[in-house]
This record gives C-alpha cells, structure tokens and sequence, in this order.
C-alpha cells in the first residue's frame, strides 16, 4: 500500500501499529508486530517493575529491531521508574497517555523519541497538540482497554483529523479496527494508519492466558462492557473519567452499576479476581477487548495478522477506487 508518514517516518513496510496492551504486549508480541513491517508496542501498567521494561525491550529489538513502549502519564508522577526504564530503552516511539503528558514530552524529545498521545475529544486533541505531541491517536469508544469517551471512532477521528491539520500532526486511528477493511477506511480518510489491539491479543505471541484467548474467540461484538469495576477492585488508581471496555463476565454482570455497593466489598471482590487469575477461570477474569472481538474467529501469529491487515486494506481501497 501507499506509503504514509508513519511508514516514511519510522522506515517500516506497513502503516500498522499494535496499541500497548498491559499484560498482553510483551516483547514477544511487539518484536513479532515490527519484523513483519508494523510497529509492536510494549505495553506497561500502573505496576509493572522496571526491571521489567529493559528485559521486554532488548527481546522486542531483538525479535523486530524497533518498538514502542506505552504509559500512563497518571502513573508516572508516583513511579518515576517507569519513565527512566523506558528512556534507557530507546523505544523509536513512547505514547503518554490518560492524563497530561506535557511533563514527560520534553524528555522523550531529548532522547530522540518521538511521542504520541491518544485522545478522546476535541479539547484532549489540542492539549496534546499543545504539549508538543509527534502524533495525535484518535481512540474512539469502541477500543479495548482503557479509554475516556463515549464517541465513536468515526466521529472522533474526524474530529482529531481537523486539529491535526491545524497543527501540522498526524494522526493515527484506534477502535474497531479488526480488519483490512477497518484499516482502509481510516486511511482512507486521512489516518497514517491503524491502532489496533484488539485484533492482536488473540495471537499466538500475545502474552494473555488460554483462557483469555479462548474467551476472545468466543465473544460477539455485543459483548463488551466500558466499566471501572475492575479498576476498583484491584485499586488501581485510574482517573474516573477513563472506564476500560473488557469483555462481560460474572463479575462486571455483578458489580457494573452498583460501584457503591462494590466499595462496601472491596475485600471479597479482589479476592475473587485473584482467584480467577490464578485459576484461569472464565466467568471471572479480567479480560479487556474491544467491540471489534465480534471479527476474530482464530489465533494466528502475529505476522499473519499484519500480512491480512495489509492485503485485504489494498484489495478494499483497490475495489473503492474501481
């Protein structure tokens, strides 16, 4: 396909990026993502050790020679590790987000990294294009994970798309995007490429669990949730306007809608997520996923994903322009 600037920018075949999944994108996932042409990203949680990072990084550069590594800026301020792990990585692109990433900019910079930020609004487009972003990731509702809005990508990425220009950003597209053809249509409206997640933790080298996996497959698009009740219950401390889209479960079906009556019972609920851990069980387990789970019926490598992202985007933009 056509070259865009993340494909100039970073010197990588395809405009194809693995979004930073905590748990999920170790190096094995980021360092698959990039030797197929894309660019894999570490993914780094509120409580991973920075030891962790380094180890993580050298295999990614080994397996795939360039990687990401993504963090939450409303982390950072009280693990300030973090931020120095991920410099002595040397990740080609760091993404701070959920939260202000203007402290962490001008750092990167002088490391010679370039960084995103994903937004979810308008007024979240222009504080990161304020902080002195490299690129602007519009995260629309239907993403897994973590995000902070309740408009979808569509919209969203037109909207994102009108402040990149402004400022001379370019964008990148995330939520939904399962197939060739999702890809296609960002790009073809303007998106440097595709953000995706989703498609890329139900893969042979993403770190998530068998039954993780298996849970992946089984879901239809209509099997989300966007809640804080896992965040809850784990204590982790993300901000309240940033719910995380997970598959439905025993526990969301439980606790999502009656947070009150969860804070009485943080005890027990911990408890009963440890143990869904620990036991791979099903009906309990935190597993984040997108709307765009109703596409993935198998679990190839990752290679396979970026080589059909990129295949099937050609075949639809050839088709569309006749």
């Amino acid at each position: 396909m056509a070259a865009t600037w993340l494909t100039r920018t970073l010197g990588i075949r395809h405009p194809v990026v693995q979004a930073p999944m905590a748990g999920v994108s170790g190096g094995a996932l980021a360092g698959a993502v990039s030797a197929a042409g894309g660019l894999g990203f570490l993914g780094v949680g509120d409580r991973t050790p920075a030891a962790w990072i380094g180890a993580q990084a050298d295999l990614a550069r080994e397996l795939g020679g360039r990687f990401g590594i993504g963090l939450m800026a409303w982390s950072l301020e009280s693990h300030p590790e973090i931020l120095e792990a991920t410099l002595a990585a040397a990740p080609e692109m760091v993404s701070v987000s959920f939260g202000d990433p203007a402290p962490y900019v001008g750092p990167l910079h002088e490391a010679g990294t370039l960084v995103a930020v994903q937004v979810h609004d308008r007024a979240g487009a222009l504080r990161a294009a304020d902080a002195g972003a490299d690129i602007l990731v519009a995260e629309g509702t239907e993403a897994g994970g973590h995000s902070g809005t309740p408009v979808g990508t569509l919209t969203l990425l037109q909207i994102v798309l009108e402040v990149g220009e402004e400022a001379g950003l370019p964008v990148l597209a995330a939520g939904g995007i399962g197939t060739g053809r999702g890809l296609a249509g960002v790009v073809a409206m303007g998106a440097v490429g595709g953000w995706i997640g989703t498609r890329f933790a139900a893969s042979v080298e993403a770190a998530g669990s068998a039954a993780a996996k298996a849970r992946l497959l089984a879901a239809s698009e209509a099997d989300t949730v966007l809640t804080s009740v896992f965040d809850r219950a784990q204590g982790l401390a993300w901000p309240a306007d940033h719910l995380g889209r997970a598959l439905r479960n025993d526990f969301t079906d439980c606790w999502h809608g009656r947070e009150d009556d969860l804070a009485a019972h943080l005890g027990e609920a911990a408890a009963t997520l440890d143990e869904a851990r620990a036991g791979d069980d099903p009906t309990n387990l935190v597993v984040y996923a997108g709307q765009a789970v109703g596409l993935i019926s198998d679990l190839p490598s990752a290679a396979e994903i970026v080589s059909r992202l990129v295949a099937d985007c050609d075949n639809t933009l050839a088709r569309a322009l006749g």
